[in-house]
């Protein structure tokens, strides 16, 4: 079954670890067709999921990815059920952390052939959240490949599902994807919007990336992309709409504008090129998007969340392999 062009992966942590979009993204469809076919890749080999936040979509498509793959699964929720974790060399650990992840990454290395992990942006600081600590710290002191179920500043697995569903819809040679920011009461991180826009960048598509002033990304993630702050004009010809919402990069971590207007509603959605309808889950129905086009005919959410699954059964695969 294997070939000479099969190269194993030790870590998962940005889209920079894919080396050919295009190959992984035809792989993965092909997996989606036969999920069940490559069991003998996870015999007798365990993955260990940690979660430092909540989770549905990534811990339930993770976990049955490595199902389809023959793997033993151990899943733990580390706020409520592990010890606080000391990241910072040379602490006098005297106050309210109680293990250092220099003896936490090396343990859990020793009960799975495969770490995933989860850990949210503080949005506190853009210095420790774009430092990545924490996951960068499993990678440093762990001894097993390590795959980013969503850290501080990207969600990798997103993004290779993101390529593939577009991949799939795709009517013609180089579509125009639409990525625009839409509004939310909360402060959300950058993570999903960086790594998308990091993705397509590397798809022979006609990509346009629109928000309101004050929410441009960090400058070495849309250097290159074509941005507006004009919605209506980004969306004209549209082939896909991808919708997200993300904090203020500039004056980290913000809400600088809960401008109803820029809701993405079939009215707009008439300016595309009967354009197909995407977002990463979960999404506040009527703040973000109407109803009538998150359950419209040209909605892919459901189909984008099932291609999680097989996203995250491609990277596995490259890791066992």
């Amino acid at each position: 079954m294997e070939t000479k062009d099969m190269i194993k992966i030790e870590k998962y942590f940005s889209t920079h670890d894919i080396d050919s979009v295009a190959d992984w993204v035809e792989e993965a469809i092909t997996i989606k067709k036969n999920p069940l076919g490559y069991k003998e890749y996870g015999q007798n080999k365990t993955i260990a999921m940690l979660f430092f936040n909540p989770s549905l979509r990534t811990r339930l498509s993770t976990q049955k990815a490595a199902v389809h793959l023959g793997m033993n699964v151990i899943v733990m929720n580390f706020n409520g059920e592990g010890w606080s974790l000391e990241y910072n060399d040379g602490t006098i650990m005297d106050q309210g952390t109680s293990e250092h992840v220099k003896e936490a990454a090396q343990v859990v290395s020793q009960y799975c052939d495969v770490l995933a992990i989860r850990a949210f942006a503080s949005l506190e600081s853009k210095e420790d959240d774009y430092s990545e600590k924490v996951i960068k710290s499993f990678v440093k002191y762990a001894s097993v490949p390590i795959i980013n179920m969503e850290s501080a500043t990207a969600h990798p697995l997103q993004a290779l599902t993101d390529a593939m569903t577009i991949t799939e819809h795709m009517t013609k040679k180089r579509p125009k994807v639409v990525f625009s920011w839409a509004p939310h009461p909360k402060p959300l991180p950058q993570a999903v919007a960086n790594s998308f826009v990091e993705m397509i960048k590397r798809m022979d598509v006609d990509f346009v990336c629109t928000y309101p002033e004050g929410y441009e990304l960090a400058r070495h993630i849309t250097e290159g992309v074509t941005t507006t702050h004009d919605q209506e004009a980004a969306l004209k010809d549209a082939d896909f709409v991808y919708v997200k919402n993300w904090s203020s990069y500039a004056d980290y971590g913000k809400v600088l504008s809960t401008d109803t207007s820029w809701k993405m509603t079939a009215k707009k959605m008439e300016l595309t090129n009967n354009a197909k309808f995407m977002h990463c889950l979960p999404v506040r129905r009527n703040v973000v998007v109407d109803d009538e086009v998150l359950d419209g005919a040209n909605s892919l959410v459901i189909e984008q969340a099932n291609n999680r699954t097989y996203a995250a059964q491609l990277v596995l695969k490259k890791m066992l392999e």
